[in-house]
């Protein structure tokens, strides 16, 4: 598929060419496909040309189609390391059979197998090989010396695959014709490439081994820029969490938020299949060219060549791999990998220019999106010791750049490689697009589909989801509301929505006022702001969602009882600060007045008396740190990119009896952890672990209500098999276990494995306990727990434990789960059996 990239082999090959000819239009098109001989692995990059005139390269499965207006005589077939050959084409029903001689030396000592025969790890000279180069990993990383420095070249670029005319001729895109001229058909032969996205990075790379330390300083760094309605930092940091960095010494690689298993892991053996073409010699140097592929082609494997040194070191020299066709990987049509060794002084061979390139698409042809992640290395220093300093402060640092690195001066004289022609126009592009009035149009109402804003000005109105929603205590609601955004002031930033039910008559509003105190967006890392906000609304006691608020319209379908809720005055006061290692703190003072609403009431215990409300005057603090925490930043949250990486939430939550008239003194603490565990080809695990405790006496509406779940959608960071107010406690700890499979079961399952479905399982436990102060049953000065058909219980006893099974990928999007509640069967409302069916719809390669 790449005319400019060739891979140097030896050994005989195999050319099955099954060609089927068709004239419409008096256009006569040839399809076929090229094998290696030996291995029966498909060539990729083999030249297919007419006769003095421009041809095609074969795609990673070796196939080709090359079409003419005149009728084919011949067709010529050519790769580095082999002697071209060329075929007569002399009848159009023919089935050819070419053997090219190989350019380079064979040395006969090489002993290759044959791969019809049962294959088997045992005696197996491939397999024995792979060990050595298992075994030698350790000292053919750049880990292995004491000192490392290099300069480091990254750049990232996204095109257009093959935009239709009936797209470029358009009514909506006519005015953009400019963009449609920048087309690239020289990088891939038959593809025409418009390239959309462009980001280049220079760094100056650090390694120190003892104590072990890494830095990467960016000197310069650029990339398009498409305005206001666009988070490029989180498009970057997704796109390069898509297209991520390849070592081949890991066991695992990380790609399309997937982890594939590398070919020379250390269990790899187990998964792929090895096979020995043949040894060559370049520069006086042996290499062993070794063929591999997966044993089981569904799973996150490679296919692909790699080659291995013979000079005791047993190093990689360079590979290229690719994915196979019926890997379980959404939208992904071709994932490719390659990259270079460079032999030094010392005779280790060091990475120097490795490429992933990913074509993606909604369906296996047409038009799609095409990104490719080049990075090159050099100037390279080992084992001089490198300043204590350097190492001081973030792992990656970027430098405040001078006005002469974004000039094109500096990048013509720093960069390891030339842009293309269409590639050097991108910046320029954008640039004008992105100041086009229609184009701005375009993004507005883009912004509303998909994040629910409209601009209006220097204000935006939303969110969409909100502005219709119902529920048993307000009936039929209607919201409107808005914020204000950069264009009014960088500075202070307004937010506000009135909202009416027309059950109960009654109004909720809600106002806030931030001011910026680093002159960034309040919605922009890092954060440093203070906000005030008064805020009159209904809610569900207990209930704190994560990434959507509880007014959305999807969120108004529950089942079961659902008619206690309160209505609630806050007026907050909040000083967030970010710092770039991803630490935060957040002071805040908070006065809340709740008003029992619906069926729920406050009554007394001792005397039957009714509480009409609860007024609680709070000062918290609250510690978060992400280490290396990757998101895009939506209108509303922030989307985690979920990495290796743990994040820590501590908070200290005191209630002050007099403060804003509060009614109560107490302290509650919460500590939470998340984790993902990455498992390899078994896929991966989210863990998160909290523990919480309550002390003081207070009435139960301030105890710990934890997070139930009554809607219809499968809920993370929710029990959803517990209902609103099921329990009260004021100690607990709790754990939730998500295990993604990525299909690793269904993929060897003849019938499943086409369907591609993938198995999830899950389970969460909480444990805690209500102390006797803040019990009823126990003080009589305490409020009665609520009753009715869903009553509440305290917490204790026994854990309780929800745990199920899903099916995912179902559509490539839609993930159902059955669950199944095994403890509290005896409290009320329960269904029997207990069982029930979520779903959860979620877009994810």
């Amino acid at each position: 598929m790449f005319k400019e990239e060739r891979i140097k082999r030896n050994g005989l090959v195999f050319v099955f060419l099954a060609i089927a000819f068709s004239s419409v239009a008096q256009v006569t098109r040839i399809t076929g496909v090229v094998k290696d001989a030996v291995t029966k692995q498909p060539l990729y990059a083999v030249s297919v040309t007419i006769k003095n005139r421009n041809g095609v390269p074969t795609d990673s499965l070796g196939n080709f189609t090359i079409s003419s207006d005149r009728q084919i005589s011949q067709l010529q077939f050519s790769i580095v390391g082999y002697k071209s050959q060329t075929v007569s084409i002399k009848s159009p029903k023919d089935t050819l059979f070419v053997f090219m001689q190989p350019n380079g030396s064979v040395l006969n000592t090489v002993v290759i197998k044959n791969k019809k025969q049962k294959y088997r790890n045992k005696d197996n000279p491939a397999v024995e090989l792979i060990r050595r180069v298992i075994d030698n990993k350790p000292k053919n990383r750049i880990e292995s010396y004491q000192y490392a420095q290099y300069e480091k070249y990254e750049k990232m670029q996204i095109s257009l695959d093959n935009v239709s005319e009936k797209v470029k001729n358009s009514k909506l895109t006519k005015k953009y014709h400019f963009l449609f001229e920048n087309a690239d058909t020289a990088m891939i032969p038959g593809k025409a490439l418009l390239p959309v996205y462009l980001e280049e990075k220079i760094s100056r790379e650090y390694y120190r081994a003892s104590p072990q330390k890494s830095k990467s300083i960016i000197v310069a760094h650029k990339r398009v820029d498409f305005g206001e309605f666009v988070d490029m930092r989180g498009v970057s940091n997704y796109l390069n969490r898509l297209y991520a960095e390849v070592n081949i010494y890991d066991n695992n690689i990380p790609l399309f938020t997937n982890l594939f298993l590398s070919p020379i892991a250390d269990m790899g053996p187990t998964f792929y299949m090895y096979f020995i073409a043949d040894t060559v010699v370049e520069d006086n140097q042996k290499f062993v060219r070794l063929t591999f592929r997966p044993r089981n082609p569904n799973d996150f494997l490679f296919r692909g060549t790699l080659y291995v040194t013979l000079d005791g070191n047993y190093a990689v020299q360079k590979f290229t791999m690719f994915t196979s066709k019926n890997i379980n990987l959404n939208f992904v049509r071709e994932l490719r990998i390659s990259q270079d060794f460079v032999k030094r002084e010392d005779g280790r061979y060091l990475l120097s220019k490795s490429s992933v390139i990913g074509d993606l698409g909604i369906f296996k042809k047409g038009s799609g999106v095409f990104g490719q992640r080049t990075v090159s290395y050099k100037d390279f220093i080992s084992n001089q010791p490198i300043a204590d300093s350097i190492f001081k402060g973030p792992p990656i640092v970027e430098y405040k750049e001078p006005a002469s690195v974004g000039q094109d001066s500096f990048w013509l004289m720093h960069r390891h490689d030339t842009l293309t022609k269409a590639e050097s126009k991108v910046y320029a592009n954008i640039d004008s697009l992105k100041n086009m009035p229609s184009f701005r149009r375009l993004m507005d109402w883009a912004t509303l589909l998909l994040a629910g804003y409209k601009q209006a000005g220097p204000f935006e109105i939303g969110p969409a989801s909100t502005f219709y929603s119902f529920n048993p205590v307000e009936g039929f609601r209607l919201r409107f509301g808005g914020r204000t955004t950069p264009k009014f002031s960088n500075r202070m930033y307004f937010e506000t929505y009135a909202a009416y039910g027309f059950k109960d008559e009654k109004w909720k509003y809600f106002f806030s006022s931030t001011y910026s105190l680093n002159n960034k967006s309040v919605y922009s890392f890092p954060l440093n702001y203070i906000r005030a906000s008064y805020q009159r609304e209904t809610k569900i006691p207990g209930q704190e969602l994560q990434f959507v608020q509880e007014d959305n319209f999807l969120l108004s379908f529950k089942r079961g009882d659902n008619d206690k809720w309160l209505y609630n005055d806050y007026f907050k006061l909040n000083y967030v600060y970010e710092f770039g290692n991803h630490f935060s703190y957040d002071f805040g003072l908070k006065y809340w007045k709740q008003f029992p609403a619906g069926s729920l009431m406050y009554i007394s215990q001792q005397n039957g008396d009714t509480i009409k409300s609860i007024t609680t005057g709070e000062a918290s603090v609250q510690f978060r740190w992400a280490p290396n925490e990757q998101f895009y930043q939506g209108k509303l949250y922030r989307i985690p990119i979920i990495n290796k990486y743990p994040v820590f939430t501590f908070r200290y939550i005191a209630g002050i009896k007099g403060l804003f008239g509060g009614q109560y003194n107490y302290q509650n603490i919460t500590l939470n952890i998340f984790k993902r565990f990455y498992l390899s080809q078994f896929g991966y695990t989210d863990v998160t672990a909290e523990g919480g405790y309550l002390f003081g006496k207070v009435p139960w509406p301030l105890a710990d209500l934890p997070h139930a779940n009554q809607t219809y959608a499968y809920q993370l960071n929710s029990y959803n098999m517990m209902n609103f107010l099921e329990f009260i406690g004021d100690h607990y700890v709790s754990i939730d276990v998500d295990h993604y499979f990525n299909g690793f079961i269904f993929n060897k399952i003849p019938l499943l494995k086409k369907l591609k479905w993938r198995e999830v399982i899950e389970g969460k436990l909480l444990y805690g306990g209500l102390r006797n102060e803040n019990n009823p049953a126990m003080s009589t000065d305490q409020l009665k727990f609520p009753t009715g058909e869903s009553p509440s219980y305290p917490l204790g006893g026994q854990p309780y434990i929800e745990a199920g099974f899903g099916i995912a990928n179902i559509f490539k999007l839609v993930r159902v789960d059955l669950i199944k509640r095994f403890t509290y069967l005896n409290h009320s409302n329960i269904p029997d059996p207990p069982l029930a069916i979520r779903a959860r719809v979620k877009f994810d390669f």
